[in-house]
């Protein structure tokens, strides 16, 4: 099994956060979004994950080591791919070269999803959905009465569906899937614009490949700040009882610390009261405050502060009044 992580993209919807950093290595629960998208998409299959390809953007070495950190953890090859100009999700996949063989997850590193669904690998592929109401924003598919996929529709104007595409596929013929999207930029077929996946997949169906809906428990977005501080306050339940989420390099002192948190090495805490809901990274220092539902980054410094559904970035140094923030990295507040 190979996997491909489309992930090129500039995150726009999460500036500041994204100036410094790919949203997709943003901790959640004190580890990147892209790193806990992997894990989940080891325990959908029994078969060995070999390779991870990350299709990226220009994000710098640093970066791109850091990804090979993660396939490395899962005991995957990494492979770094780049996308240099945003042509839809067909032109991103197609960026992996020779990843697109055999069989194959595609999974977009913008989402995390809880499910306890297992590939089956003998389907000719597995569409992961998930219901919504705003489904004129997604890409949504219909079944058949037998409960296979009768049709794609990318963000329709009319009701069709709200069986929402989130954007994890298994694709039983990944070399099928390489030759259709290839066909869809050779002849300049696009739809909203853009060279698109579900084109793709369609022009496999109608060509009498069978794929059916992988149904999941919860689909947490990592879209935007609200989206991504309510998925850090999901993956904290989730995973209180099977990760260790306090270091224990951590200080705590005179302080109340409301589970379930995530606190990272070397934090040091003083007259505080944190969570529940709280990721702190490593290297912060929190003083004289209190802090709910918020993420907050590596090596910040906090000091009389009331926060909360905020996502605080790296490098920051605040003190002062109550808030609902989002702050980048490298911040300092002058009062």
């Amino acid at each position: 099994m190979k996997v491909i992580i489309p992930m090129a993209g500039m995150g726009k919807r999460m500036r500041p956060h994204t100036l410094t950093v790919p949203k997709p290595l943003i901790a959640v629960a004190g580890k990147p979004i892209v790193q806990r998208l992997v894990e989940d998409i080891a325990q959908t299959t029994d078969e060995k994950i070999e390779e991870i390809a990350f299709v990226v953007g220009r994000f710098g070495k640093e970066v791109e080591n850091g990804l090979m950190a993660i396939a490395e953890k899962l005991g995957a090859k990494g492979k770094i791919c780049y996308q240099d100009q945003p042509l839809g999700t067909a032109h991103a996949i197609l960026c992996a070269g020779d990843t697109v063989s055999g069989h194959i997850i595609i999974a977009f590193a913008d989402t995390l999803f809880k499910t306890d669904f297992k590939i089956d690998k003998e389907k000719d592929g597995v569409i992961w959905v998930n219901k919504v109401d705003d489904w004129k924003n997604f890409g949504v598919v219909q079944l058949h009465s037998e409960g296979y996929i009768e049709n794609f529709v990318e963000k329709p104007t009319q009701f069709v569906s709200d069986l929402a595409i989130i954007g994890v596929y298994y694709i039983k013929d990944g070399d099928t899937l390489r030759k259709e999207m290839q066909y869809l930029l050779d002849n300049e077929i696009k739809d909203k614009g853009e060279y698109q996946l579900t084109n793709a997949l369609e022009s496999m169906r109608r060509k009498g490949s069978k794929f059916v809906p992988g149904k999941v428990d919860e689909w947490l977005d990592c879209g935007n700040k609200d989206s991504t501080v309510y998925t850090n306050q999901r993956v904290l339940e989730l995973k209180q009882k099977s990760e260790k989420l306090i270091a224990d390099s951590a200080n705590v002192k005179n302080t109340q610390v409301i589970h379930p948190c995530y606190i990272g090495e070397n934090v040091f805490i003083e007259n505080s009261v944190v969570g529940p809901h709280v990721s702190i990274g490593e290297n912060s220092t929190i003083k004289n405050s209190v802090i709910s539902n918020s993420i907050i980054q590596s090596s910040t410094i906090i000091n009389n502060k009331i926060i909360t559904n905020s996502m605080i970035g790296s490098n920051v140094q605040l003190t002062g009044k109550a808030d609902d923030m989002s702050v980048g990295d490298y911040t300092a507040e002058i009062n």
